[in-house]
């Protein structure tokens, strides 16, 4: 009898930790459809616009703020894009599930790093504490994720707003 209740304990808690890895994983997220209108910069003067791209594909869930991932192309050159847009400044990209592999984080982040990607303000506060932000690389390539912004990491571990965070709705 102990035999088939530590079998049972074992083979219980490895369904767990399949189900909450697939959970994870897979079953939060939805397929974004393109609209036409998916991907925006703030333009220098403060004013979200849409830009022109190809090829949207991207990811979200309701489960979290931060779990929006797309990818896309634009034939914009960032000369162009650094001139019209105001630039993002400390984003990181966030690592997406193994199967949307049009976003490689760690390979973006390198990009970045090296001068060959640029980070633009997508949207401010398109969720309260919540900023889009845009990476479009030197070929064209661009990427789109959420961070969280100064204000939603102030609200998250409890230090007072400020008068410059916008009123929670």
């Amino acid at each position: 009898m102990g035999q088939f209740l530590a079998g049972l304990t074992v083979f219980c808690a490895l369904a767990a930790g399949f189900g909450v890895w697939y959970t994870n994983v897979y079953a939060f997220y939805d397929t974004v459809e393109p609209t036409g209108e998916d991907v925006q910069l703030t333009t220098l003067a403060g004013t979200p616009e849409v830009i022109p791209v190809e090829g949207f594909e991207g990811i979200d869930a309701d489960s979290s703020p931060i779990r929006y991932r797309a990818c896309f192309t634009t034939a914009l050159s960032l000369p162009e894009l650094t001139a019209t847009y105001a630039p993002y400044e400390g984003a990181e990209p966030k690592i997406t599930p193994a199967w949307f592999d049009c976003f490689d984080a760690e390979a973006l982040g390198t990009e970045i790093a090296a001068g060959r990607a640029q980070v633009f303000t997508g949207v401010r506060n398109i969720e309260w504490g919540i900023d889009r932000v845009v990476a479009i690389t030197e070929q064209g390539r661009g990427y789109v994720w959420h961070e969280i912004n100064d204000c939603g990491a102030k609200a998250y571990d409890g230090t007072p707003l400020g008068e410059d965070c916008p009123p929670r709705d």
